[in-house]
């Protein structure tokens, strides 16, 4: 007979070993969904992060709880968690069914559901199903049921317990340590490709000539002849006839005695 379950029910279980499989329905838009398991001790807290079974460590040491992984089927996508009631440690009292979407909220997942079923029965009805409704759609994780023990038994109960801070908040609430610069770290963007620019055409190369060093004279350029005024006489290269000007008379071309005439009009005074 299978149980349909309402929010806070529960049903006791007869099988040793469980499959807890959810199922929903895919569609464009709809996020993919990812089932895990949390053991909690006495406290109502793991007793180390190995009591997290999920997508990056789908088995317990204990090897009593593992992860199936997804399967496609006629009604939809599913992925199991199962477990060997028999087998768990006597120090695990509750073990948590969760389902997380990678961020996305869950009023874009349809026909979500949890359903029970006995693991030594290859074929058969489910134990018990409990469609879930989030609360608020805002939820990106849900804790669906859970597994838990009374007396000497287990029983399993329907829960629908939302989070909005995913996965990873939810699992920190329960005692598993989360790495903050792992968690501070956000995935960068792909660098946009390298787009090769060609080269500026090469410009010809000017020499510049080297500055005079301070407190030295600078040495006079080989310019051309400054218009209207006599080359220097160091240069004898360059000692061409000024335009309008005579050119300089040394000593040494001057006759003995020889006085230049006065230069301009003479005025004579009367």
């Amino acid at each position: 007979m299978t149980h349909a379950m309402l929010k806070g029910s529960n049903v006791p279980l007869e099988a040793t070993t469980v499959r807890a499989v959810l199922r929903w329905t895919p569609g464009q838009g709809v996020p993919d969904v990812d089932a895990s398991a949390l053991l909690l001790g006495p406290d109502g807290r793991v007793r180390s992060d190995e009591d997290f079974v999920f997508y990056n460590q789908p088995r317990h040491p204990s090897g009593k709880v593992w992860r199936l992984g997804k399967k496609r089927g006629a009604d939809g996508l599913t992925d199991t968690i199962q477990t060997d009631l028999a087998g768990v440690e006597p120090g695990v009292g509750q073990i948590l069914l969760v389902a997380s979407a990678d961020g996305v909220t869950f009023d874009r997942v349809r026909d979500l559901r949890i359903m029970l079923y006995d693991a030594a029965a290859a074929e058969g009805d489910p134990l018990a199903y409990f469609d879930i409704k989030p609360e608020t759609g805002q939820e990106t994780a849900l804790i669906c049921g859970e597994l838990y023990r009374r007396g000497e038994g287990w029983k399993f109960r329907a829960l629908g317990e939302g989070y909005s801070d995913g996965l990873r908040g939810l699992a920190t609430d329960f005692g598993i340590s989360v790495d903050e610069s792992e968690a501070a770290a956000a995935p960068q963007p792909a660098s946009p490709p390298e787009v090769s620019q060609p080269l500026p055409p090469e410009q010809p190369t000017t020499t510049v000539p080297p500055q005079p060093a301070y407190g030295y004279p600078q040495q006079p350029p080989p310019t051309q002849p400054a218009y209207g005024y006599p080359q220097p006489t160091s240069q004898p290269a360059m000692a061409n006839t000024g335009y309008g000007y005579p050119p300089p008379v040394t000593a040494a071309a001057q006759p003995q005695g020889f006085q230049l005439p006065p230069q301009g009009p003479q005025f004579i005074g009367r």
